[in-house]
């Protein structure tokens, strides 16, 4: 997609940090824009910083597939329909996953995960039944390719994102809408306050919050990249169609090490039997298939 002017974009998070950095960066493309926040204080200074008559803001809680369909409607009522979605909502949890509790559980990856289900869930039909083509970018992290003790179901959350946007991405090529993924690291936001936001009917929290460790993070955050220049990124990877959209070039050394690691725990080929044969036969279709999707979804 080389040409984004006209085109309406729902992004959730959109109040603070990337969210934001990405409505400002899609107002200036000419797009209609609708940021959607649960913090309705953010979503007023948001408005008033981005002062478009082109963008509105809405108030949602992603976990809910109810909330979700109905500012949906309000949207595409208001802006028209949306063909660049921005699943970029996400919640953080510094804990690891054996201190952890089935709210904690239910909370982030009601947000992180399921959030992003929903978006897909009410807008990709839309999308599709329209024709118009389009774009999603759904917010991963570093934290979908590198994991430490904490933050546990972070880590699990942002896997499964990942999973879910490469698939989603070859099933959406033939119908002219295409998926990428954004992997950043540290960027100035306010995820290091995920528990101002946590639902009093998820509240049962298998670790209590240290505080003097959130107001580190929130200091460490400020040291973040700017928000402007992380959409700036997304925007090139859209009109590239990349899947990966890394923003963060330190990481590239990290990872690298990592797939090393990776390949170096395969075991030797040994000589193979009549069972064996016949299943590297099959993986050599799917193989062939795999790399054909990944062809296809590139325009190749």
């Amino acid at each position: 997609m080389k040409d984004l002017a006209g085109r309406t974009a729902f992004i959730t998070g959109g109040a603070n940090g990337i969210g934001l950095g990405l409505a400002r960066a899609l107002l200036t493309e000419g797009c209609k824009v609708a940021i959607a926040d649960i913090r309705e204080d953010s979503l007023e200074a948001a408005l008033k910083t981005l002062d478009n008559h082109n963008v509105i803001g809405v108030k949602l809680d992603v976990a809910s597939r109810e909330e979700f369909a109905r500012v949906a409607d309000e949207v595409e009522e208001r802006l028209g329909p949306v063909s660049l979605l921005f699943n970029n909502a996400g919640i953080n949890l510094f804990q690891t996953i054996d201190e952890s509790t089935y709210d904690d559980w239910d909370w982030v990856m009601g947000v992180n995960l399921h959030g992003v289900i929903n978006g897909i869930q009410t807008f990709v039909p839309r999308m599709k039944e329209r024709g118009l083509g389009g774009h999603i970018v759904n917010t991963a992290s570093m934290a979908a390719f590198l994991c430490g003790p904490a933050p546990g179901i972070y880590n699990a959350t942002k896997f499964a994102v990942r999973g879910m946007s490469e698939s989603l991405r070859y099933s959406l090529a033939p119908q002219g809408i295409g998926v990428s993924i954004l992997c950043p690291g540290l960027v100035k936001s306010y995820i290091y306050a995920s528990d101002s936001v946590r639902p009093e009917g998820l509240a049962s929290r298998g670790k209590p919050e240290d505080k003097a460790f959130t107001e580190q993070l929130a200091n460490l955050h400020q040291y973040g990249m700017e928000p402007d220049e992380v959409a700036a990124k997304v925007l090139d990877g859209i009109r590239a169609n990349r899947f990966y959209i890394f923003s963060h070039p330190e990481f590239k050394d990290e990872l690298r090490e990592v797939f090393d690691e990776i390949i170096d725990a395969f075991p030797p080929q040994d000589e193979l039997d009549e069972n064996a044969k016949k299943r590297v036969e099959f993986e050599k279709g799917r193989r062939a298939n795999y790399k054909k999707a990944r062809m296809e979804a590139r325009g190749e």
